[in-house]
């Protein structure tokens, strides 16, 4: 898509839609499936840059994937330890889970692997990564003190471990349980507070042995996985954008079909729920393990909140739209705790700050979160997304609730996890085009 997105304040939005396959579950089912005895059948696959590159990194590694590029895939899997080194380094492009998952299941393989990303992934640490595959008996080198792509990870044999997580992060915790299934006995991550779990969900699904323990989950080395269908619902995280534009432009009601409703991450529904949104869930169902259902959101007068501690793992990719959310809610907004957004694909906290200050609002950083005061019309403005996708879709929703026109720049990564975002906003009645 275009790098460069102009909107202007919409009258309203309406309809029914349904957002991208589900990011999360996309990049796992290809890395359990590669690892897997024999097929996994995928539909529903996000074909978004990201999850694209890492089934083209598991091929670079031996492994048949049939229909690369649409949404229904057939993953050949090569057992537990059947992948083969790559014979060039693993391009990962703007995907920070598709390396973290990869570097876990590396670790359990008899060779070096080098792994690298596009210069936004290359500013990313992975010494969170590093460090617990380094207890576990396993290197893993880098760039500097952050441990910086490109990485390079020497596999071999891990040892089980109980490893205490100082963060609650599901990439974190994925890649220990990965390399936990090429170790003997149990390893386990305890967190401080839960993260998504989509990986243990989906390990026990393909036939691993996993045991939850409160905060703690255990998997138990070499495991029998087979291969299985898996369904991948829509992306919550890409449904909040329209579902957040529908509560600030006004006379707008909008529903969003066959979203993921997994409760590590709904943590947004309950923050604009407590700002005083009209939000509604209906059609529950579990198909595949996994609770989907239908969300519809209504224009509605938003007040501020707090939003800190255990909420933040919950919502920690929708922090950036709620920040839009605050700007136009009325009093204020205090998001803390939050500080592992300065090390996304942008420094989340502070291009947010700026964009949001050039269009109008009070808003100001802490080292941890944003302090935003709302209630004041937002007006258009040039605004620099630093190629990150969450931000850009942020402003663009901004945009059709603003005064003049908004004009985005940096927005071709969109097509990373959301393909025919602006389309999908335009069907809706937002006055949104490429330039």
């Amino acid at each position: 898509m275009s790098d460069t997105l102009v909107v202007q304040r919409s009258r309203r939005l309406r309809g029914d839609v349904r957002v991208p396959g589900d990011k999360s579950i996309s990049h796992r089912a290809v890395i359990i499936g590669s690892i897997a005895e024999g097929p996994t059948a995928i539909t529903g696959f996000l074909t978004g840059e990201d999850c694209l590159n890492t089934a083209r990194a598991v091929q670079a590694m031996g492994v048949r994937v049939e229909g690369l590029g649409g949404s229904d895939l057939v993953v050949h899997g090569v057992g537990l330890r059947g992948l083969r080194a790559p014979t060039a380094a693993l391009d990962l492009g703007n995907s920070g889970t598709g390396m973290r998952l990869l570097m876990g299941v590396l670790a359990g393989h008899p060779f070096t692997t080098k792994l690298a990303g596009d210069e936004s992934l290359s500013r990313r640490p992975m010494d969170r990564i590093a460090r617990p595959l380094g207890q576990m008996g396993i290197e893993v080198t880098g760039q500097g003190e952050r441990c910086t792509p490109p990485v390079t990870v020497h596999g071999g044999t891990p040892q089980a471990i109980a490893y205490e997580s100082p963060v609650a992060s599901a990439q974190v915790k994925s890649a220990v349980l990965l390399a936990g299934l090429y170790a003997d006995g149990i390893t386990s991550v305890t967190e401080p507070s839960l993260s998504r779990d989509h990986t243990e969900r989906m390990l026990e699904a393909f036939g691993a042995k996993v045991a939850i323990d409160g905060w703690t989950v255990s998997v138990t080395g070499s495991p029998g996985l087979r291969g299985c269908e898996v369904a991948v619902p829509g992306d919550f995280s890409s449904a909040a954008f329209p579902l957040v534009a529908a509560t600030l432009v006004p006379g707008s009601a909008v529903t969003v079909r066959g979203v993921i409703l997994n409760p590590t991450r709904m943590g947004l529904i309950g923050t604009l729920e407590r700002m005083g949104a009209d939000i509604k869930i209906k059609n529950l169902s579990a198909p595949a393990g996994e609770l989907i259902g239908d969300i519809t959101a209504r224009f509605s007068r938003l007040t501020g909140t707090e939003i800190f501690g255990l909420e933040i793992p919950y919502l920690i990719d929708e922090v950036p739209i709620l920040a839009v959310a605050a700007a136009f809610a009325e009093g204020e907004t205090v998001i803390r705790d939050a500080a592992e957004l300065r090390v996304k694909e942008s420094d989340r906290l502070a291009v947010m700050a700026q964009g949001l200050a050039a269009m109008g609002a009070s808003v100001r950083e802490l080292p941890d979160g944003l302090v935003i005061t709302g209630g004041n019309p937002l007006h258009g403005a040039e605004i620099d997304a630093c190629h990150d996708h969450r931000i850009a879709m942020s402003f663009a929703v901004a945009g059709l609730a603003a005064d003049g026109m908004t004009t985005i720049h940096g927005a071709a990564t969109i097509a990373t996890s959301f393909p025919g975002f602006p389309e999908m906003i335009a069907e809706l009645g937002g006055a949104i085009v490429e330039q």
